[in-house]
């Protein structure tokens, strides 16, 4: 058996949630110098730049959780300000991107996965993007892991759905089917300039939490039914967030597949499998009106 087939089969076997949730409960201890000593061995493993960090000091972080969400120097991933131009949302590397196509994402070579399954089973969430634009982006460990806003949204659902937490890395991602579509997840929806926008947190083995700025930890406890919730579309306790706003974040790291409808943005040219990305830089191009109109009328065969 080679190397790589044993690591998928330790995945399937190993309990991935029992494992991830002690994890999480040290990754969340103020153990001093044990912390420090952790987080010192991580930096060297992966050779994390502290230099972007606000606090370089290992010693500074109080748990390994704060460690791993460390906010950077201020000004260090500026924003995109072009009105037209959607910006990453988070700084890793894009697994896969491109077309939903009758219901699929690309997860893979020889993988894809469904959309409606991804965002929780609900036909009529998963409409609005049907033969719209897809991206999964990787987090590796040594990545910056807050999420932010790749455009101005106002947020109108959350939904958590249970789920394994198979690795997410690219060796698991061409192994397991239906990936992203089996693991823990959390889906924000946002209404947006440009329709509906899904941002999708896929959780993973020993990732601590997912979290998001309006809800908190949402994930652990885990649970074993999809959970919805609903906001307001205006009034005093709607949530608008800006263009580069925080609005999540993973202790530990994981994916984030964004999805937008039919004709309204395409991606940069520049913006393909295997990019590096940088959060706040640009991603892709908002269509003006006249674009649009000119795409749904165009008969997808010509």
């Amino acid at each position: 058996m080679s190397l790589d087939k044993f690591k998928i089969g330790a995945q399937y076997a190993m309990p991935k949630h029992l494992i991830s949730r002690l994890v999480g409960k040290l990754a969340a201890a103020q153990a001093g110098k044990l912390t420090t000593s952790l987080i010192k061995g991580f930096i060297k493993q992966y050779g994390i730049d502290m230099s972007e960090a606000k606090y370089e000091d290992p010693a500074h972080y109080k748990t390994f959780n704060e460690f791993f969400t460390r906010p950077l120097k201020e000004g260090l991933r500026p924003i995109a300000e072009d009105k037209n131009i959607i910006a990453h949302p988070v700084d890793g590397k894009i697994s896969q991107l491109g077309d939903i196509v009758d219901d699929r994402l690309i997860q893979a070579k020889g993988h894809d996965f469904s959309l409606q399954e991804l965002l929780g089973g609900d036909e009529n969430v998963a409409a609005p993007f049907q033969g719209g634009k897809f991206a999964t982006i990787y987090l590796a460990p040594k990545d910056y892991h807050r999420i932010h806003m790749p455009i101005a949204g106002k947020l109108r659902k959350m939904v958590y759905v249970p789920g394994d937490l198979f690795s997410v890395n690219p060796l698991t991602a061409e192994n397991v089917p239906n990936l992203f579509a089996r693991n823990e997840r959390v889906v924000a929806i946002f209404d947006t300039e440009i329709g509906p926008l899904a941002m999708v947190l896929v959780g993973a083995t020993i990732v601590a939490s997912i979290e998001t700025i309006w809800a908190g930890t949402v994930t652990p406890p885990a649970g074993k039914d999809v959970f919805t919730w609903d906001y307001p579309d205006n009034g005093h306790n709607q949530l608008i967030l800006n263009k580069g706003d925080e609005m999540g974040r993973f202790k530990l790291g994981s994916t984030v597949i964004l999805a937008w409808g039919s004709e309204v943005a395409d991606f940069l040219d520049s913006e393909v499998a295997g990019t590096v990305t940088r959060m706040g830089t640009p991603f892709a191009k908002i269509k003006n009106k006249e674009e649009q109109s000119e795409a749904k009328e165009t008969p997808a065969d010509e």
